[in-house]
């Protein structure tokens, strides 16, 4: 059972997604999948490495561009997290920000 939930539990995984969004567009290689997204081909080999995390607005984009739901993208990646928590600090202005 133990390893049952092992192999059910995925982790985050960006090469399953960028892999899918290359599948579902059709697409041949990483500098397509740059050119459909609109950002340069680093990006996309830095979220391949796990030295870039797919931020929200490129997630956005992956969703314009494939039809896929938000939903959808994030299984893919492996992010199962039901809620999303942003620090105060982002709501803040500037100075206040540096003056803690």
């Amino acid at each position: 059972m133990e390893q049952e939930n092992m192999q059910t539990m995925q982790r985050y995984d960006p090469d399953l997604l960028l892999a899918s969004l290359i599948g579902k567009l059709n697409l041949k290689n990483d500098a397509a999948l740059s050119r459909a997204l609109e950002v340069s081909p680093p990006v996309i080999s830095k979220i391949r490495h796990r030295r870039l995390p797919v931020t929200a607005s490129l997630l956005i984009r992956m969703h314009e561009v494939s039809a896929l739901t938000i939903a959808e993208l994030r299984q893919l990646m492996g992010d199962r997290r039901g809620k999303f928590r942003i620090s105060d600090k982002h709501f803040k202005p500037r100075e206040a920000v540096a003056k803690n």
